[in-house]
């Protein structure tokens, strides 16, 4: 005979005849549920060709907070919501309940997964959570847009059944982290794309390229504007050899004019274009106001290469939005071979062995998992600064992890900006020789350009916090080609980074369980995204629609609430597989 528990996690529970669940009717917390309360609807059909799935566990997101405020402009959202009404949630575990006949050779009842969530389907993204249903319902149904989408299967297997619920829905935000660390960046102009050459009053006569405009590799169009004449005749010649494609642009347009390219971009993707925009844009000389009328006409993975051998006369105004979503680069050379911009300091993503690390926004949920991955990892920083505003959050990052990096050998220091004179105090010694790695988890734009004067050469600044497109912040780019440091960004993970993850967790090697700070049940799901919103807890929230009603509760307040269950954390403080499944014991119905 099994247990209540054992029933559940074998699915050997009966449906129920109604599903309950979070709809998201438009912009603003308000229209979020009825009366601040989900609702109750029919259970989900499903057809030969899918399968229904429930919910574990969920985790909150910031993301989630985007589509709340955003509600019908979020470029994710491509239906009524009015109509139909988005389910968040897309950090999830799942469990198979129902399968169509079709796939009963595939699936099984009781088969686990986690899905990765940024699904595309015939070039179309309906990412679960926006376009489809997510984990805030206690059951949705997957179809072939998860089963055979642009990237094939979406679903990604749990093989260890000793796997809990949290830390599986979990590894979709680290992967997002780990997929931070395994950016890569063309080291060479595209080949087949588009590519402008625009001339300054520093430019010099003549230009070189050692690769990128040869029989092996060149664009199919190129568009010249004010390139001097030596050089633009070299081009001409070279460009009817290769059938180039040769279009004189007298002057830059309007940057109000531009058409940007707002559509989210796939994660599977490593270099290629949207299709929309210029794929390389090269601007010969130093020119602050060029740079900034030029740049709204990059592609998505577009790179700006800057050939200078003195500094801008100003900082410039950067798009860290196009950055973050886009993918846009900025890259430099103080010679006249246009190809060593590109290729004499590649884009470094991982983080530098040894090196100073700065971790902007630390004591944040992504914060945490940054700094966790940074002391875990085989080869990582030797100084580690975490700064936050809050000395809740940063209080608490000390006590989890400060003896942790000690003991590893890391120099871990821990700062408030709001102490203005022992901040000024610690952080002069890496004013002045800069940080080989800035991570950037608050999306404030004084924070960001303040955190790029710290770039030492060769350094990276990632601005992992979603800034919105749009959003500009002042950045002297003479450091791209001067100190060739680098400002990159990243949003959302692959299909790989998520197996890579999961893999990583279910062998015990990294715990997403440690980001856990609150749960809930799905009527906590309100509060708890409240929550995100305001910044409440120093970690993750994580609900279970399945179990009886139960308030959002911090875990260090579990004692009071469910003490078995805090009998079984770690430390009296940390998730564990042992604590969720004493939950699920005294709280399924």
């Amino acid at each position: 005979m099994f247990d209540k528990l054992n029933q559940y996690r074998y699915a050997h529970t009966p449906l129920p005849a109604t599903n309950r669940l979070w709809p998201l009717y438009g912009a603003g917390f308000e229209n979020l549920g009825v009366e601040g309360k989900p609702i109750a609807v029919p259970m989900p059909t499903y057809g030969p060709d899918e399968l229904l799935v429930r919910h574990d566990a969920c985790g909150h997101c910031f993301s989630d907070v985007k589509v709340i405020h955003a509600g019908q402009n979020h470029p994710r959202i491509h239906h009524d919501m009015h109509q139909r009404p988005v389910v968040l949630g897309h950090e999830v575990s799942l469990t198979v309940v129902g399968v169509g006949e079709a796939l009963r050779d595939q699936y099984q009842v009781g088969d686990r997964f986690i899905i990765q969530a940024d699904i595309f389907y015939h070039g179309q993204n309906c990412s679960y959570g926006y376009e489809i249903e997510g984990g805030l319902s206690e059951y949705t149904v997957i179809d072939r847009r998860v089963l055979n989408g642009d990237h094939g299967n979406y679903l990604i297997p749990i093989r260890n059944p000793k796997t809990g619920y949290a830390e599986a829905a979990l590894t979709e935000p680290w992967a997002c982290v780990i997929a931070a660390y395994q950016l890569r960046y063309r080291t060479a102009p595209r080949h087949g794309g588009t590519m402008w050459i625009i001339g300054t009053e520093h430019a010099q006569p003549m230009y070189t390229f050692s690769q990128g405009f040869d029989e092996a590799a060149h664009p199919a169009q190129l568009r010249l504007t004010n390139v001097p004449a030596p050089f633009a005749a070299w081009l001409r010649e070279r460009a009817a050899q290769l059938d180039v494609e040769v279009v004189d642009v007298p002057e830059l347009p309007d940057p109000a004019t531009v058409e940007t390219d707002d559509a989210p971009v796939s994660p599977a993707e490593t270099s290629g274009g949207s299709g929309k925009g210029v794929d390389d844009i090269i601007l010969l000389g130093a020119n602050a106001d060029l740079i900034e009328r030029a740049s709204p006409n990059l592609a998505s993975y577009g790179i700006m290469a800057i050939i200078a051998d003195e500094p801008l006369p100003r900082p410039v105004k950067v798009d860290v939005g196009r950055i973050h979503y886009n993918r846009w680069l900025y890259v430099g050379s103080t010679g006249t071979d246009i190809a060593q911009a590109y290729s004499d300091v590649p884009v470094r993503s991982t983080l530098k062995p040894g090196g100073k690390a700065w971790f902007v926004g630390a004591g944040g949920p992504m914060g945490r998992m940054h700094v966790q991955a940074a002391i875990q990892s085989a080869n990582g920083p030797a100084i580690i600064v975490c700064t936050d505003v809050s000395d809740v959050r940063l209080d608490d990052l000390c006590t989890h992890f400060s003896l942790e990096a000690q003991n590893k050998g890391i120099e871990f220091i821990c700062l408030n900006p709001m102490d203005k004179e022992a901040y000024t105090v610690a952080m002069a010694p890496f004013k002045a020789a800069g940080f080989d790695d800035i991570i950037v988890l608050a999306p404030a734009m004084s924070v960001i350009a303040d955190a790029a004067t710290y770039l030492a050469p060769k350094g990276v600044m990632n601005i992992f916090a979603g800034v919105p497109r749009g959003q500009y912040a002042t950045l002297d780019l003479s450091d791209a080609y001067l100190k060739q440091a680098r400002v990159i960004g990243h949003s959302a993970s692959t299909i790989e980074n998520m197996r890579f993850m999961l893999e990583q967790a279910e062998t015990g090697r990294l715990s997403p369980n440690r980001s856990v700070a609150a749960i809930g049940s799905l009527e906590a799901a309100y509060d708890g995204l409240k929550a995100v919103d305001e910044t409440r807890y120093p970690g993750k929230i994580v609900i279970y629609p399945h179990i009886k009603p139960l308030p959002l509760t911090a875990l260090t307040d579990l004692k009071d609430v469910l003490p078995t269950v805090a009998a079984k954390l770690k430390d009296g403080r940390e998730w564990t597989t042992e604590a969720e499944a004493e939950l699920l014991r005294v709280m399924l119905p």
